[in-house]
């Protein structure tokens, strides 16, 4: 008798541990689930960061910077001549000839280009360019020469080659420039850029793709020839 009592007492027991375990055990995972909560409440949550894909747009146009998208080439013969006088009186001309190989470059400065110039509907994208630009105007000195120069009857015209040249070398580029607007370098550099735009955003993945471009400016050339009858290159 007194060994079944043993055994009931210790049974007892072990029921006891047992559901105290068991209730240890919900308290915990309650306190852990209260704890996820209030930290929920508390803490603010961190959504995931969004990219604007029109950035992704300018920052793959503007790692092109400037696209030069025409050129005019020319080659011309420009005179250039001084005179020395003595008071009233010329007594000696010195002139030069040169022939002078120079290149004018066109096309639109995609560093311009900011996020208000993409707009983006679903799978159609739409890059409004800058308007074209001279871009640059130089002379090839390596292709270009000294033809002919003559200080005149005795040598009595002034020694003035470098002048002479430098003052052909700004005529040349003066010249080019304003030929180069004449025959709508702008306009082609336009429908170029167009062309070399598309090629380059159809690897994006948009189905459908617009470039606007914009008028050439009239101003944007005589500004052009003005700075190129300012210096030589």
């Amino acid at each position: 008798m007194m060994i079944l009592m043993k055994s009931l007492m210790l049974l007892l027991r072990g029921s006891i541990v047992l559901v105290a375990l068991l209730l240890l055990f919900n308290a915990v995972r309650s306190s852990s689930r209260l704890t996820q909560v209030i930290k929920a409440f508390f803490l603010p949550s961190v959504s995931e960061p969004e990219v604007d894909p029109r950035t992704l747009v300018v920052q793959q146009v503007q790692g092109v910077n400037e696209l030069t998208t025409a050129v005019f080439a020319m080659e011309s013969v420009v005179p250039a001549s001084r005179d020395r006088t003595l008071g009233n009186y010329v007594i000696g001309k010195t002139t030069l000839l040169y022939i002078a190989y120079g290149e004018v470059r066109a096309g639109v400065d995609l560093s311009e280009i900011n996020v208000e110039d993409v707009t983006i509907v679903g799978d159609r994208l739409q890059l409004r360019l800058p308007p074209p630009e001279i871009l640059d105007s130089k002379i090839d000195v390596m292709r270009s020469r000294v033809y002919d120069y003559d200080r005149g009857f005795l040598g009595l015209g002034p020694d003035s080659a470098p002048e002479l040249q430098d003052v052909a070398q700004k005529e040349t580029l003066t010249r080019m420039v304003t030929i180069a607007c004449d025959s709508g370098l702008l306009t082609d550099a336009n429908e170029r850029a167009e062309v070399a735009l598309t090629r380059l955003l159809n690897t994006v993945g948009y189905q459908e793709l617009e470039i606007q471009t914009q008028v050439p400016d009239a101003v944007a050339c005589n500004d052009s020839i003005a700075a190129s009858s300012s210096h030589s290159t």
